[in-house]
């Protein structure tokens, strides 16, 4: 008789790449097939949950266990595929903990799009793109949403500015003040795509806020009276929104 293979929290699911189908069947990576076989101590006939973000998700149940990979035989649709709310989140790079706890708390929180910034007051000068990205799995794995983000290739705040879509409205969370409540924001503008961009610590520089304020894309919010860390500011702006705008409403 088949049985869960199961995590704290539920059913272990897993990310792969490839397509999902009645009658598939798929080859985990090494990663996969070593967490279910050596952590989770799954066997053949148990059953655990798959999704690649454009086919749903399936219940799919381990039929062969070998070195080269764990092999599961796709048995029905859990659910359809769904797409979370269209938001960005555009932010500076902090220190690699803080970075980490940021990407994995947005992906839960149901962003669409990772897209690091490096301003003029950004200490972090590198990015390791796959760590983001294995962040960005994991939390969507665990948090039982049908899509990974994507994750933009970090650049400098002029050249996202230069090259941003007009018709994606920036909500810019100026900690300098003088500038409408995000909720409130967030109600009053026209529907369509969005994104939120939050700044290092230390905050954006003179110049880059009066960059930010001249561009007909960007609206300027405060997120309240209190000055925030660069990652509790970015996920109580998505939070915010996702409450006003998004699919907690």
């Amino acid at each position: 008789m088949a049985s869960d293979v199961k995590e704290a929290g539920g059913l272990t699911r897993l990310f792969v790449a490839v397509a999902l189908e009645p009658g598939g069947t798929v080859t985990l990576d090494g990663g996969q097939s070593h967490y279910l076989l050596h952590v989770l101590r799954a066997k053949a006939g148990d059953r655990v949950l798959l999704f690649n973000g454009r086919d749903g998700e399936w219940q799919a149940e381990i039929a062969a266990t070998a070195k080269r990979g764990v092999t599961v035989a796709l048995r029905a649709q859990t659910a359809p595929q769904t797409e979370v709310p269209d938001v960005w989140l555009v932010f500076a790079p902090v220190k690699k903990t803080p970075s980490d706890y940021l990407v994995q708390k947005a992906v839960e929180l149901g962003v669409r799009k990772l897209q690091p910034v490096f301003t003029r007051r950004t200490i972090v000068t590198r990015l390791n793109q796959e760590r983001l990205k294995a962040n960005a799995v994991e939390a969507a794995e665990q948090s039982a949403r049908l899509t990974v983000p994507e994750i933009g290739e970090a650049m400098t705040l002029e050249k996202l500015l230069d090259n941003w879509p007009r018709e994606r409205r920036i909500f810019f969370c100026d900690e300098g003040g003088n500038a409408k409540p995000l909720a409130q924001a967030a109600r009053e503008a026209e529907m369509g795509p969005a994104a939120i961009l939050t700044g290092p610590e230390g905050g954006f520089d003179p110049g880059e806020r009066e960059n930010l304020r001249g561009r007909a894309f960007v609206m300027p919010v405060t997120l309240g009276p209190r000055i925030l860390r660069a990652d509790t500011a970015a996920l109580a702006a998505l939070a915010i929104w996702q409450s006003v705008r998004g699919d907690w409403v």
